[in-house]
């Protein structure tokens, strides 16, 4: 991302900020669909992340640590739209049990599989699954982790190594 761009936001400058979230805004709701795994609340938190950025743009001291500073906001979105989901009563609706697909593949195992995997991913602490998206969805690595966090490399790879085991624990538990 072009420093310029972002001081030019920074100092107000809209058209550089519009440009920078047509930039950003397909990584920021593919990570807040994989931490809420609700595509409603994922545009929400997506949009309360770019208007946050945009409110506190002038609290980012160091522009080179952007990415570090946004990931942080909208991991505080995903968290605060959690914190909604909880006072808000949703009964998702069905429209019934999927069928065997053509190639012979059972849908309604794998729509299973995908739902024990949800309600464990669901289970973990924000931080937790942020940290598993960014690595593994997003492809970040673990020295991008550790920058974000303002920890150091052994610490971002324990708290991944912690997520992990969680999500495998929380697996274990839905069986």
């Amino acid at each position: 991302m072009e420093r310029s761009l972002i001081e030019r936001a920074r100092a107000g400058d809209r058209d550089a900020f519009e440009v920078l979230v047509r930039f950003k805004v397909d990584a920021v709701y593919r990570t807040s669909l994989a931490i809420l795994g609700n595509p409603t609340d994922a545009q929400d938190a997506t949009q309360d992340a770019f208007i946050s950025m945009w409110r506190s743009f002038r609290g980012l001291r160091d522009v080179d640590r952007f990415d570090a500073w946004f990931g942080r906001i909208v991991t505080n979105a995903c968290r605060m739209a959690l914190r909604h989901r909880r006072t808000v009563r949703e009964i998702p609706m069905t429209t019934g049990l999927p069928e065997r697909e053509a190639d012979g593949t059972d849908a309604f195992a794998a729509s299973i599989a995908a739902d024990d995997f949800d309600r464990a991913f669901d289970s973990l602490a924000v931080e937790q699954r942020s940290l598993l998206v960014a690595h593994h969805l997003d492809g970040r690595s673990i020295e991008s982790l550790a920058d974000e966090l303002g920890v150091p490399i052994g610490t971002a790879k324990s708290r991944l190594f912690t997520a992990r085991r969680a999500l495998e624990r929380a697996l274990e538990a839905v069986e």
